[in-house]
């Protein structure tokens, strides 16, 4: 695998995209700020912060192999479109939600339900259009640049939210709506390159495709597992909120701190791999990584100290880093072309049942445990699940190199 640095920036496709997720992640990183303090602010119950990433899972559950079937057969690129569409729309509901003075938190609940549904069809096509931006030997090198403006983006979002938010969170969501805007723009300078689609009728079988595939490939499989319960148990990002409030005592600035330290952490990451991407012992790698973001939420969940925390919270951005470049890596060189979408669809299920699902474990247990016991729970669940699939998936375990991309 070269390492090119930004060199693949060179390709005007790939540009386009990158800066257009860029915005839209920034803007979704400022949104989660705004609508977890709102939410705390009005309800103060952390089960409510729970419920925001239950209210954005259940419509993507539902959707998202759905999904997965029209990124195969339809325009990615449109359909990148009309999702930041969408996500505006969200935006600019939350923006009314404000300026009405509501006291309610259902409003904003059905508004992260839209963007949950939205969110099902951009995660896997957003996935499954990055092989069709750049040539084969890039493919490494473009993965570590888009993960690392991602990161860039969740670095920085939180932090902007946050101040922004002193202002108003009216101010917030105006500036959300108009950085999703942009990416409309942005996102109309794509070309995409791919070979047409699949004429055959949409069946049960073409729908449930990408599930077999996942299912006969022990390593995706063991790769995108592993993610779904080490998230799920280790999500404490959802209690930053109310860390910050009842543990830390600090207010909405210094919760744009908590959010970005782990971006900070993932995106230093990720510019290492942009130069130096991992070529040997991907496997061992994984699970050191997967390690990594155990121990850092465990230390997060002892901490009563703001700069510990930030300390705690970056160790786990990097544990992350490492196994989300395998892991997207691992998905898209296996996978064909012909059938990325739906496999996109299956990985972005785990994804998103780690990353929502997860957030509602975390109010959940919260609410049961208290914060800092479930925090300290959530991280030894993570290391648990670590060492099952280090002996469940050896073949994952012990993997070198990773595969030649199929076409």
């Amino acid at each position: 695998m070269p390492h090119q640095g930004f060199g693949v920036l060179r390709h005007r496709n790939f540009s386009f995209y990158l800066l257009a997720r860029f915005c839209a992640t920034l803007a979704v990183q400022m949104q989660g700020v705004a609508v977890g303090w709102q939410v705390y602010s009005i309800s103060g119950n952390p089960l409510d912060l729970g419920l925001i990433g239950l209210a954005q899972f259940l419509p993507f559950s539902i959707l998202v192999l759905v999904a997965g079937q029209l990124a195969d057969r339809a325009d990615r690129r449109a359909i990148l479109f009309l999702c930041y569409v969408v996500e505006c729309l969200c935006g600019i509901l939350l923006l009314i939600f404000t300026l009405t003075g509501q006291q309610e938190v259902w409003p904003v609940f059905a508004v992260m339900a839209i963007y949950g549904s939205a969110r099902a069809f951009m995660m896997p096509t957003s996935q499954a259009i990055m092989p069709n931006l750049v040539p084969a030997e890039s493919f490494a090198n473009a993965v570590a640049l888009n993960s690392s403006s991602f990161q860039i983006a969740i670095l920085t979002g939180p932090t902007v939210g946050g101040l922004l938010y002193m202002l108003g969170p009216e101010v917030v969501y105006f500036s959300v709506a108009s950085l999703l805007l942009v990416s409309q723009v942005l996102m109309l300078f794509v070309r995409v390159e791919r070979k047409p689609a699949s004429n055959s009728p949409a069946t049960w079988r073409t729908f449930l495709e990408g599930l077999h595939f996942v299912w006969n490939k022990p390593i995706v499989l063991g790769a995108i597992s592993l993610d779904l319960f080490a998230v799920l148990f280790g999500g404490a990002t959802a209690l930053l909120p109310a860390v910050a409030s009842d543990i830390l005592h600090v207010g909405p600035a210094e919760l744009g701190l908590l959010r970005t330290a782990p971006g900070l952490g993932a995106t230093l990451t990720a510019m290492t791999l942009a130069f130096f991407p991992i070529s040997r012992q991907v496997g061992r790698w994984m699970f050191d990584g997967v390690a990594l973001f155990g121990v850092g939420t465990i230390l997060f969940g002892l901490s009563n100290n703001l700069y510990l925390s930030l300390t705690a919270l970056a160790m786990l951005g990097v544990g992350d880093m490492v196994s989300v470049f395998i892991r997207q890596m691992l998905v898209q060189l296996e996978t064909p072309d012909a059938i990325r979408g739906r496999v996109s669809a299956v990985n972005s299920v785990f994804i998103g049942a780690s990353n929502e699902l997860g957030e509602f474990e975390s109010g959940l247990a919260a609410a049961w445990l208290g914060l800092a016991p479930s925090i300290i729970a959530g991280g030894c669940a993570t290391l648990l699940v670590t060492l099952i699939w280090m002996r469940g998936f050896g073949s994952l375990r012990t993997m070198d190199h990773f595969p030649q991309p199929k076409r």
